[in-house]
């Protein structure tokens, strides 16, 4: 029997004395093969977080960089539409289509066009107009759009008191109720300017039902 404080490779003979058992080749073997196989590991391991890291930082690289371009349309949309034609319709007074009893509703409209290439520059007022000798004042941006305006001014005004008298009151009180009415005359002014010019937004200002 082996004491506590042999050697593991030591093994005892039968006459009881220690014989030192080399370690067997195998074993080296084995051991060498599973350090090996953990360095290999590892490196496959490194090398396969560092592509991925590089992978990773192109794709945030690649969104940051579409949603800048997204921001830039968005900016440059909003621009457009700051652009836009304001044409304020005035004040409404009118019934609506309540059964119980009678309500009115008085509502300021101001509608938001499209520009088209014949529209006069805000940005840089149109030079005086030379007439004879003496010249001339150029004549107001506005008043040419004014002008135009005003043969569609009433089928538009129309097409206002058409939706707004189908509705009743508890239906224009709600937001809902008022973003409907407002893509009602969005197509109603749209199919009146048949193509010429588009609504980009419809406004209401003063908002009173009684």
């Amino acid at each position: 029997m082996a004491r506590p404080n042999d050697s593991k490779d030591m093994k005892p003979k039968e006459n009881g004395d220690l014989v030192k058992v080399p370690l067997d080749n195998n074993f080296k073997l084995v051991l060498i093969n599973i350090l090996s196989t953990v360095l290999i590991c590892i490196l496959l391991i490194g090398i396969n977080y560092f592509l991925q890291d590089n992978l990773l930082n192109k794709k945030l690289a690649q969104i940051k960089t579409e949603e800048n371009t997204d921001e830039d349309l968005v900016s440059a949309n909003e621009e457009e539409v700051q652009k836009g034609i304001i044409v304020d319709l005035g004040d409404f007074i009118l019934n609506l289509n309540d059964a119980s009893q009678k309500k009115y509703l008085k509502v300021n409209v101001a509608l938001e066009l499209s520009r088209i290439p014949s529209d006069p520059s805000y940005d840089k007022p149109e030079e005086p107009k030379k007439e004879g000798h003496g010249g001339g004042e150029a004549e107001d941006p506005m008043k040419i759009i004014e002008a135009e305006m005003a043969q569609y001014k009433p089928a538009i005004r129309d097409a206002v008191i058409s939706n707004f008298s189908s509705k009743t009151a508890d239906e224009v009180m709600t937001t809902a109720g008022k973003e409907l009415v407002k893509e009602q005359i969005t197509e109603d002014v749209n199919a009146i300017f048949a193509g010429q010019r588009e609504v980009i937004r419809v406004s209401f200002g003063q908002f009173i039902i009684q």
